[in-house]
């Protein structure tokens, strides 16, 4: 594998002074050999004149957070990484790579979980290029290899969990949103290692059912919260009855039979666990009429 090396340069600016001082003098020393009408010396002037002229080719500019690697004649020299105005060897094939960070979301995938649930998944991937000799001479195009094998890491780690946790399930796609951004990173890295490419950060940014099951999956949801719900009240009924039961015995408020305490557990719980307001009945008569 190609590994970046890092190459200082000639500073732009000194070499700026230079061209141009020789330029002007070479221009000057072609005027007095045609004054001095000596063909030699306009020859060796204009040799130089054009030397000159090809260095000027060796100029160029690396912009803050972007590298240039240098080839010769398809040869990887080197790359400058440091930013301003370089002049290298004017034969220097000059590449510009940006190693700013970059983030691009993938298109909604259609895929099954690990239990065969259609789903729609998509992520967002934030990465930079690290090695600039891989990135070019590695891979064909490393932006679109970035975007390929993402979607791919995405396809196979959606296979990999369940969309959501039943029956004491561990990991899930929906419920542990920094575990999975934490496996998605980790399978990207390793698909895009040979690109020169290091993932910053991987997170989900859709997940819903697929629409030819969502409506079934949200009535089962709905299902669910209500079960949870219900069983929540009923836990908290009949500790409240319980209470209701004690305080009446600890202060002697009145004496009920079994058949009595029944039907008072009975009304507590319509009273506690009914979805309406209940309607009140009062007994004006006896206890047991």
């Amino acid at each position: 594998m190609i590994r970046e090396e890092v190459r200082k340069v000639s500073s732009g600016y000194l070499m700026l002074v230079v061209l141009t001082i020789a330029q002007l003098g070479f221009a000057y020393a072609i005027y007095r050999a045609a004054v001095a009408s000596s063909v030699a010396g306009i020859l060796v002037a204009v040799l130089a004149s054009i030397v000159v002229a090809i260095c000027w080719a060796g100029l160029f500019m690396v912009h803050p957070n972007e590298a240039k690697v240098l080839q010769l004649f398809g040869k990887y020299v080197g790359t400058v990484h440091e930013p301003g105005l370089k002049w290298a060897n004017p034969f220097y094939a000059k590449t510009a790579v940006s190693t700013r960070v970059r983030n691009f979301e993938s298109s909604k995938l259609k895929v099954n979980d690990s239990r065969g649930s259609p789903i729609e998944i998509a992520a967002v991937v934030v990465w930079k290029v690290f090695d600039t000799a891989e990135a070019l001479f590695e891979v064909d195009d490393y932006e679109e290899f970035v975007q390929i094998q993402s979607e791919s890491a995405l396809r196979n780690l959606s296979t990999t969990y369940p969309y959501e946790p039943h029956e004491g399930e561990g990991t899930a796609l929906r419920s542990h949103p920094a575990e999975i951004a934490q496996a998605l990173r980790t399978e990207i890295q390793d698909r895009l290692e040979t690109a020169g490419v290091t993932v910053i950060e991987a997170r989900i940014s859709h997940l819903a059912y697929a629409s030819e099951i969502a409506n079934a999956m949200l009535r089962r949801q709905q299902a669910s919260a209500i079960i949870a719900a219900r069983t929540k009240i009923v836990a908290g009924a009949v500790g409240m009855v319980e209470m209701a039961l004690d305080e009446l015995k600890k202060k002697n408020v009145v004496e009920l039979d079994e058949e009595r305490k029944a039907a008072m557990v009975s009304n507590l719980l319509v009273v506690l666990c009914g979805e309406e307001a209940t309607q009140p009945v009062v007994n004006t008569g006896s206890l047991y009429n």
